[in-house]
């Protein structure tokens, strides 16, 4: 069964092009170290919660977007073995592709998916 690692981030609003350069650079050596899928997406109607939300989770700035993103694997096999390998790689070295945002609010986990449906394309 496939696996999804998923992210939540805080990128400042005006940085949108240089996260779009910058996931394009990164999210390929996902693909190429074996993930199916790489998405990324600009939060578009991200609302404010009273008791919690995506903007306090990662504490984002009244000048930030909500950035939601995922990575699928074929399985969890694949996704250690690629993260190691990506962990390695200079290219995913900060000094050669700088993250135009906060890393260290960035949250992000690992889940096995329990219900996938799939409706008409």
């Amino acid at each position: 069964m496939s696996y999804i690692d998923g992210f939540v981030l805080a990128v400042p609003t005006t940085n949108k092009e240089k996260f779009i350069k910058h996931a394009n650079e990164g999210d390929s050596v996902f693909i190429e170290f074996g993930a199916t899928r790489v998405v990324e997406c600009w939060g578009d109607d991200v609302t404010h919660g009273k008791q919690t939300d995506f903007f306090r989770a990662v504490e984002a700035k009244d000048d930030e977007t909500i950035v939601f993103s995922w990575i699928e694997w074929p399985d969890k096999a694949t996704r250690d073995a690629g993260m190691e390998k990506m962990m390695k790689d200079p290219r995913m070295d900060p000094a050669n592709n700088p993250m135009p945002f906060d890393g260290k609010r960035m949250i992000y986990a690992g889940f096995v998916p329990i219900v996938e449906l799939h409706g008409k394309k």
